[in-house]
């Protein structure tokens, strides 16, 4: 098996977990993870995240991600998965619908860097190189906009 192989998008590539604030705005991004990797598996990699997202929670502050988080629910909200052979409920589908509409502007921080960083959307040098460039532009974002939070 390839580690860098990933199923889910029949390519190469790495995995790297980005946190923003509420915003939008990328405020922390992993070292690279191979691609075949889980997204719940690639953020408890780095052992440092979970417990500052806890302190947001404490807070009352929900941590909104995709349902690739799903085993971390005590931590990251994450939408209401359609039960096997089932349907959600009107009320789920508008939970869904409410979450979804919030994450999405916490996705913005995947994007503002990669159509700011071109280099990012196709990276094809040695994928441990990977987790060292994002963080490169994150500092360079950070830097261009002369904001860190």
């Amino acid at each position: 098996m390839d580690l860098w192989w990933s199923g889910k998008h029949a390519n190469h590539g790495g995995n790297i977990q980005v946190v923003t604030a509420p915003d939008g705005w990328p405020l922390w991004t992993s070292d690279v993870r191979p691609g075949r990797e889980h997204d719940t598996s690639a953020l408890r990699a780095h052992t440092e995240i979970l417990p500052a997202l806890a302190v947001w929670t404490a807070q009352d502050l929900p941590v909104l991600g995709d349902l690739g988080y799903e085993g971390e629910a005590d931590t990251i909200t994450v939408a209401i998965k359609k039960p096997q052979g089932g349907e959600l409920t009107d009320d789920q589908k508008t939970h869904n619908k409410a979450h979804n509409g919030k994450r999405a502007i916490g996705e913005r921080g995947n994007s503002l860097l990669k159509t700011t960083f071109k280099a990012l959307r196709n990276v094809s040098l040695c994928p441990w190189a990977i987790g060292r460039i994002v963080a490169a532009a994150l500092v360079l974002l950070h830097i261009d906009h002369d904001r860190t939070t």
